[in-house]
């Protein structure tokens, strides 16, 4: 299966559907992959924090595939969040996964209370200079916390990965990351799986004959956002792919753009420092 990519500023392509690890533990984590990896995946996000790329880094391992034909990205913590803290975070996740470098590395939160996020930026630039990054971005950053990196005058946010989903479509950060032409990424983009219980939704599947999950991530995908769906569940995992496929009409577009209710499943970005 076809899998689109998304061209990010800096001339990389990344796929537009991949894998996310997130609440998976380690073991659960390499089970989880080699399925997706299996089913036609090639884009896997984890993070420090989650506590899996060992078993993310197994799993990668074990697949065959071409670390060329293959996207990983992964997150520094809060606790890394100065200017000597971006590099060995970035070569302890290495480690674990057993990788040289990564596809795309992210600072995970601003954590605004240290105000450390600028000092770390510039440090994430010299690991991207060093090759042990192809890409750079952040995650769970708004607005201001962009305006303030791209004020550096420096190298501007490949992606920037935040809570999006049918409840919760965080326009003020999209048009902020469109501005500056930074990739939007969402990751719980079925909203924790509330969104496929809702009635507009079920409706929607069953005119096109197709699951909930399937036209919310096609809902995603029309729109050019990356989206990274977890689940455990193999034949879930191998039926998100078919999101590619669902051409939803700008009408299904418009209803989707209506069930927004500002309904966060994580912390607010404005006050969570870690």
């Amino acid at each position: 299966m076809l899998i689109p990519t998304v061209a990010l500023n800096d001339d990389n392509l990344m796929p537009q559907l991949g894998f996310g690890v997130f609440q998976v533990p380690d073991d659960g984590a390499h089970r989880a992959v080699a399925v997706a990896l299996e089913a036609g995946y090639r884009s896997i996000d984890t993070a420090a924090i989650y506590g899996n790329e060992a078993g993310v880094g197994r799993a990668v391992a074990e697949s065959g595939l071409r670390r060329d034909d293959l996207f990983i990205t992964t997150k520094l913590w809060v606790d890394g969040l100065s200017r000597d803290g971006v590099r060995p975070g970035l070569e302890a996740s290495l480690e674990k996964l057993g990788l040289e470098s990564v596809d795309l590395y992210l600072i995970h939160w601003p954590a605004p209370a240290s105000d450390n996020y600028l000092r770390a930026w510039e440090s994430m630039e010299e690991i991207r200079e060093a090759g042990l990054a192809r890409s750079i971005g952040v995650s769970n950053f708004l607005p201001d916390h962009l305006r303030r990196i791209v004020d550096l005058g420096g190298t501007v946010p490949a992606v920037n990965q935040v809570e999006l989903h049918p409840a919760l479509q965080n326009r003020e950060t999209i048009a902020a990351n469109d501005d500056y032409g930074i990739a939007t990424e969402a990751w719980s983009p079925l909203g924790q799986g509330a969104a496929l219980a809702d009635p507009a939704v079920t409706e929607i599947a069953e005119a096109y004959g197709v699951t909930p999950a399937q036209v919310v991530l096609a809902w995603h995908l029309r729109q050019g956002r990356i989206v990274i769906p977890k689940s455990v569940t193999p034949a879930r995992i191998a039926e998100n792919l078919g999101a590619t496929a669902v051409d939803l009409q700008d009408r299904d577009l418009d209803v989707l753009d209506g069930l927004d209710r500002g309904m966060r499943t994580g912390p607010d970005p404005k006050s969570f420092n870690g």
